[in-house]
């Protein structure tokens, strides 16, 4: 899909291109303001909490895309985009979205499933570096960096699955709705559900026509090569996480966005990473540079996340919304120095 809208718009005059930026940016708010207010509606029809729903259902729908591009690169031989891929995503989605989503509105935590999703978070970022290290030649760590097998990837896809089965298990025990539903009831799940997924979608399709639109004109206008892929190509790729949270967070709906953020960020790693390393012959070679910053950049966003939500009361407030967002633009920062 990338490579036709790509060749599609470098045909286009630049007027043109401005045109379907207004109206990729106008879909993708009335995608996000349809799938925050049908993930709502579905969480007080099905009785489960808002952040529980972000953490599945929503953060699947946006993470999807990117973890079939992610499998695909590994099945035709480049496993390595999966692992960058996931990594940048992880730091992009706690530390930029989260940022920006707290500074918005100080972010609702409903304590006990918070602390049980983002224990897994934390917990599935440090499995992945544990089972990235060279453990016979340890001492070449910052020479010969690290490699994560196809064992690992299937035991991330094993970890994914009964994650997947602790979530749903817990959102029936959360569950508040009656046991015996009319016909109507159902009916009317049926269409929050169907206008839930038709949300998804445009934030999906949104995005995949307003990054590489917006590409083709900074190319035109002369803007240099590297501040594009620092800025429009990196931001790109959790622009539906970014654009979902922050119209959450806008709604008064900031539980949505944490369970967003966490759900993909688990995804992320079990599974666009397992995933990845499971269809990859030889797994996946973990660069050097991922153990001198992007491991201890990961570690450490998920690390204040933690402490943010162990010792905020009821609600993460606005400075660690900045401290995350400041650590995300340090680490960008680094990364290209």
């Amino acid at each position: 899909m990338e490579t036709f809208i790509e060749s599609f718009v470098q045909g286009l005059p630049l007027y043109a291109l401005f045109i379907i930026i207004a109206v990729s940016l106008y879909t993708l708010s009335k995608g996000a303001d349809l799938l925050v207010d049908e993930a709502v509606a579905l969480s007080e029809r099905l009785g489960i909490p808002k952040m529980i729903i972000g953490a599945t259902i929503v953060s699947l729908g946006t993470t999807l895309p990117e973890a079939s591009v992610s499998v695909m690169a590994a099945i035709y031989g480049n496993p390595g985009l999966a692992l960058g891929n996931a990594v940048g995503s992880v730091i992009c989605d706690t530390g930029l979205i989260l940022g920006i989503a707290t500074l918005i509105s100080p972010l609702p935590l409903q304590k006990n499933i918070v602390n049980r999703h983002g224990w897994i978070q934390f917990g599935a970022g440090i499995l992945l570096v544990l089972f990235s290290l060279p453990y016979g030649t340890i001492g070449d760590i910052f020479i010969n960096g690290g490699h994560i097998s196809r064992v690992t990837g299937f035991l991330f896809v094993g970890l994914l699955i009964a994650y997947i089965y602790f979530s749903t298990v817990n959102a029936k025990e959360e569950s508040v709705a009656a046991t015996v539903e009319s016909s109507e009831e159902d009916s009317n799940k049926l269409a929050i559900f169907v206008k839930f997924v038709l949300g998804i979608t445009l934030v999906i399709v949104s995005s995949k026509v307003l990054i590489p639109t917006a590409q083709e004109t900074a190319i035109r206008l002369n803007v240099p090569e590297s501040i594009i892929a620092a800025t429009l190509v990196a931001f790109g790729t959790s622009l539906p996480e970014l654009v979902t949270s922050v119209t959450a967070a806008l709604k008064g709906h900031g539980e949505l966005a944490v369970g967003n953020v966490v759900g993909a960020d688990i995804l992320n790693i079990l599974f666009v990473i397992g995933s990845a390393a499971s269809f990859s012959k030889n797994g996946i070679q973990v660069p050097v540079d991922f153990f001198k910053l992007y491991f201890p950049a990961m570690i450490f966003i998920l690390t204040v996340f933690r402490v943010g939500s162990i010792y905020s009361k009821d609600e993460l407030k606005r400075p660690f919304g900045l401290i995350l967002l400041g650590t995300y633009i340090l680490i960008t920062a680094l990364s290209y120095v």
